[in-house]
């Protein structure tokens, strides 16, 4: 085990799948010998080579398109998108040809071994066009499969998990957390599967769900309201797409309330689809209305940053009103 940081995990990560699989090429904007803006790629062109890890020009559907066609050929593709922002140039690559390239072949072509990386998320300043969250966008696309850590074990677990995944996965990571979450690492090769929420704290009187930057928000929320008495039943989704139906149905069914926090912006966001689909399964389990803490409707501001910004205080009164429905 070792003291990494999100970056430092992701960075192993990198390293592992590239020395374990020799067909593995990372590329993307200043991803080389300059480490990328985040420095995420660092060393990896010194240890691995520049033909195996490389600058591309800038544009992102260049990188998402070239990304498909060594993924079409049998190549595993590690592409980064320098900021999730600037990741819609690439969507039609991905919504369009990645996301449909096995179903239109009748399985005879795939893009599987596709893995697309970029940061996301606010809390760093960005202003509106460095700190979106458009996970929702791509859990609309069948085909694809779309996963944020919460921390920097999670991370390279879920990284080397989704390189190695047979389909093709977007790997959101919470650049507000790249420095700023440390925690002890396994040194060696380990998976986290795909497709499986976890219970991080379990509890009896109401769910808290999150993903990514946001599940720090919902535990010290969790706090707060476990010092009235509240019990609160903690969980990280992971992976959005697929996501853990079963494991959220079972604890609402448990605990009868559910608050789902997300950063972006509430309408169509993510928390929409898993509240309609929990009401359908719990509808005769729920003590109160399903409760979505969002992002607001409105581009990602710079000065009011923090107002915008679904923390553990809005969580805590939203759990409160919640108990007291």
């Amino acid at each position: 085990m070792s003291k990494m940081n999100l970056l430092q995990a992701i960075n192993s990560a990198l390293d592992i799948a590239m020395t374990t699989d020799p067909s593995a090429l990372c590329f993307g904007e200043d991803v080389g010998h300059f480490g990328g803006v985040f420095r995420a790629t660092s060393q990896l062109q010194e240890k691995h080579g520049a033909q195996r890890c490389f600058n591309t020009p800038l544009t992102e559907q260049g990188i998402i398109g070239f990304a498909n066609g060594i993924a079409a050929q049998g190549m595993t593709a590690i592409a980064e998108i320098q900021f999730a922002d600037y990741i819609f140039p690439a969507f039609d690559q991905i919504v369009n040809e990645a996301a449909k390239f096995r179903y239109r072949s009748g399985n005879e072509f795939n893009v599987g071994r596709l893995t697309i990386r970029t940061p996301y998320g606010g809390g760093i300043n960005g202003a509106l066009y460095h700190s979106q969250s458009p996970e929702a966008y791509f859990t609309h696309t069948p085909g694809l499969k779309v996963v944020v850590p919460r921390n920097p074990e999670q991370a390279k677990g879920l990284l080397l998990a989704a390189i190695r995944d047979n389909n093709p996965v977007l790997f959101f990571e919470p650049k507000k957390l790249y420095r700023a979450s440390i925690g002890e690492v396994p040194d060696g090769d380990y998976q986290i599967p795909l497709g499986k929420g976890e219970i991080v704290r379990a509890g009896t009187d109401i769910t808290l769900l999150a993903w990514g930057a946001q599940m720090e928000a919902i535990e010290k929320a969790a706090d707060m309201a476990e010092q009235e008495g509240i019990s609160c039943e903690v969980i990280d989704l992971r992976t959005l797409l697929p996501w853990d139906r079963a494991l959220v149905a079972d604890s609402v069914r448990k605990t009868g309330r559910l608050i789902i926090n997300h950063e972006a912006a509430k309408t169509c966001g993510f928390g929409a689809e898993i509240a309609a689909e929990i009401q359908q399964q719990c509808f005769l389990y729920l003590e109160s209305p399903i409760v979505r803490v969002t992002g607001l409707d409105t581009p990602f501001p710079l000065a009011l940053e923090k107002e915008y910004m679904p923390d553990h205080l809005t969580t805590y009164e939203a759990i409160m009103a919640s108990m007291t429905f």
